[in-house]
């Protein structure tokens, strides 16, 4: 079993930054990857930031230039670094890892509200 733990989120007004962490525990063997996703309201889930192992990370065109995904190995913890946040970053942002013999784990969510 695996627990991942989302903490960070809260009300940003636009233009203001925050930072998500996603603390992995648990019998962890190797890491395929990990990412951020984010549902709105009324709206799908979307792939906001990604970490394959041995693959580039990726992000979503909309968060591109804006938001940073890292990750503490030693930790055991997945970051993402938002920066000027919009309005249209508000959702619920969950992190999901995907563990060697164990399979995909999602967290609890942390909610991002970005406004004045």
């Amino acid at each position: 079993q695996v627990q991942l733990v989302e903490s960070g989120g809260g009300l940003v007004q636009p233009g203001g930054s925050l930072r998500l962490s996603c603390a992995a525990s648990g019998n962890i063997f190797s890491i395929n990857s990990m990412a951020w996703y984010r549902q709105a309201p009324g709206k799908e889930r979307e792939l906001v930031a990604a970490m394959p192992r041995g693959f580039s990370t990726n992000y979503a065109d909309s968060v591109k230039g804006r938001f940073t995904i890292d990750r503490d190995k030693a930790k055991n913890t997945l970051y993402l670094q938002m920066n000027s946040l919009k309005p249209e970053d508000t959702a619920v942002y969950y992190c999901r890892g995907d563990f060697a013999l164990l399979g995909t784990y999602w967290g609890q969510g942390t909610q991002v509200t970005v406004s004045s």
